[in-house]
């Protein structure tokens, strides 16, 4: 005997029954105002040169540079961070080449803001790419000295935004620096330039790629950042950290990594209610592009992933997938 089997009223089914549906109800979209392309820019280089531990990312010389730029705002990628290779000879100790208005960094952002003036650029502040130990900020007796490196990030930061950057993002994660460089860039009439601070960096084992990439990882051997940067374990002192920086100034707070931290996102966006990033990090977009170019997974998983970023919370996420994300969302 055929028994009538009952349904309750709402069958969620019934909104997914076709694309067209679905995108109608959609929660979250994901379109290419919300990416930004990190690129390295390596001092010397003419052309490209591939990143082994990074798949489909490379470093730029600064000719490549522009035509990399050039092709992202024809895929609508409006924003790009840079991050910069120097020689290994203008490494020293106090990371002094940081501070030379004419360096590769500044240089790169006058140029490219030149040709490119409706480019958004951000330009990391930190100054492991420029001191042969590797580390963040200045190293005394063995400790990474807060204080003392404050004074090298504030003129950073003003010769950044001196050559012609948008936005100045600290990185370094040393204490009071988003006050201090605030103070600083008001004082010298930067009043206009934006904030970005990495206000929950956390000491993760996914950046190793990037660290090739700039080539600090030599540098820093196995030396730890633990002593400033976040330790994994916590998430309410990624509060403070996002509150403290809030108070002094910060005009966008970030959280990096990305994807293991989505609880964190979701957290700092729902507790402030500000602007906030994530950072998909190198480690995380390598994992996942290598196993999409071996066939071990389907190429979606990439776009997947930056879904869950959005869904935490994220209004704008650093990626190296930002060129070829860009193409499926304009495509779909």
């Amino acid at each position: 005997m055929y028994f009538k089997r009952k349904f309750p009223n709402s069958r969620l089914r019934r909104m997914r029954l076709n694309s067209n549906i679905r995108n109608l109800i959609s929660e979250f979209e994901l379109s290419t105002n919300d990416l930004i392309q990190p690129l390295f820019i390596k001092e010397g280089l003419s052309g490209t040169e591939p990143i082994e531990s990074m798949p489909g990312i490379c470093r730029h010389g600064e000719d490549s540079i522009l035509s990399e730029i050039e092709a992202l705002l024809e895929h609508d990628i409006n924003t790009v961070a840079l991050f910069p290779v120097i020689e290994q000879s203008k490494k020293n100790s106090k990371g002094d080449e940081a501070l030379n208005s004419s360096n590769l960094m500044c240089q790169t952002v006058s140029e490219i803001k030149k040709r490119f003036p409706e480019i958004i650029l951000i330009s990391d502040v930190a100054l492991d790419p420029y001191t042969d130990h590797g580390h963040d900020g200045l190293l005394i007796n063995n400790y990474v000295d807060n204080d003392e490196t404050l004074n090298i990030l504030k003129q950073q930061s003003l010769t950044l935004a001196q050559a012609g950057s948008d936005i100045i993002a600290p990185s370094d994660m040393m204490d009071g620096r988003i006050g201090f460089i605030r103070k600083a860039l008001d004082e010298m009439d930067y009043k206009n330039t934006i904030l970005l601070s990495y206000a929950a960096k956390y000491n993760s084992k996914f950046y190793g790629p990037f660290r090739d990439a700039v080539n600090s990882a030599s540098s820093l051997g196995k030396s730890s950042k633990a002593t400033y940067q976040m330790s994994p374990k916590n998430k309410n002192e990624a509060i403070h950290e996002v509150a403290m920086d809030i108070n002094e100034g910060a005009d966008i707070v970030m959280v990096k990594p990305g994807m293991p931290y989505l609880d964190i996102i979701s957290n700092i966006k729902d507790t402030f209610k500000i602007p906030t990033f994530a950072y998909q990090v190198s480690g995380e977009y390598s994992m996942l592009k290598l196993a999409i170019d071996k066939g071990w997974l389907d190429s979606d998983v990439m776009l997947e992933s930056l879904y869950s970023f959005k869904r935490a919370g994220a209004d704008a996420i650093l990626t190296y997938a930002a060129k070829e994300i860009s193409k499926e969302i304009t495509n779909k």
